[in-house]
C-alpha cells in the first residue's frame, strides 16, 4: 500500500488512498483494454469516437474547439492534432465561426456519422467485456451513483 507523507506529519487515511489508487488503476486498465478491443476490431482510437459523439450531440451548430476541448478533457495541442487527423479522414469539418471571423466551428460529417454508428457495437461489446461483465446490475448502479458524487454539478 502507498504511504504518503506530506513532510508535515500528516498521512492520508489508508481507505482514502486505497480508493484513489484503485480508481486510477481501474480507469487506466479498463480504458486501455477498451482501446485494444477497438483496435482489434479495426477501428480508430476511443478519442475519435468521443469527439464524434460530442459533435453529433451538438447537431448542425457544431462546437468550437474550446468547447470540445472542455468536454474531452484533452489539452489543446492534442485536440488540434486529433481534429487534423479526423478532418483528413473526412469524419469532421471545420467551418468559419459566424460570430468570430478568426474562430472555427467543428461539425460531424456524414462519414463521421457512419463511423460512429459502425463503431458503437464494438465499443458496447468492449464496455460489456471489460467493465460490465465484472459487476452485477446492482453493483453497476451503485458505482454510477458513487461516481456521480465526484462530478461537477
Amino acid at each position: 500500500m502507498y504511504r504518503i507523507n506530506s513532510g508535515m506529519g500528516h498521512r492520508p487515511p489508508v481507505r482514502m488512498l486505497s480508493a484513489w489508487v484503485r480508481l486510477q488503476r481501474v480507469s487506466q486498465r479498463v480504458l486501455s483494454a477498451v482501446e485494444s478491443d477497438l483496435k482489434a476490431a479495426g477501428y480508430p482510437p476511443l478519442a475519435w469516437y468521443d469527439v464524434l459523439l460530442q459533435l453529433k450531440g451538438a447537431g448542425a451548430d457544431g462546437l468550437r474547439p474550446l468547447a470540445l476541448q472542455s468536454e474531452m478533457l484533452l489539452k489543446q495541442y492534442n485536440l488540434s492534432r486529433l481534429l487534423d487527423r479526423m478532418e483528413g479522414e473526412r469524419y469532421l469539418e471545420r467551418q468559419p465561426c459566424p460570430e468570430d471571423g478568426r474562430g472555427q466551428i467543428v461539425v460531424i460529417t456524414p462519414d463521421g456519422q457512419r463511423l460512429l454508428t459502425r463503431m458503437w457495437p464494438a465499443y458496447e461489446a468492449a464496455i460489456q467485456r471489460q467493465f460490465a461483465a465484472q459487476l452485477t446490475a446492482e453493483e453497476t448502479a451503485q458505482l454510477a451513483r458513487l461516481l456521480a458524487k465526484l462530478l461537477p454539478r
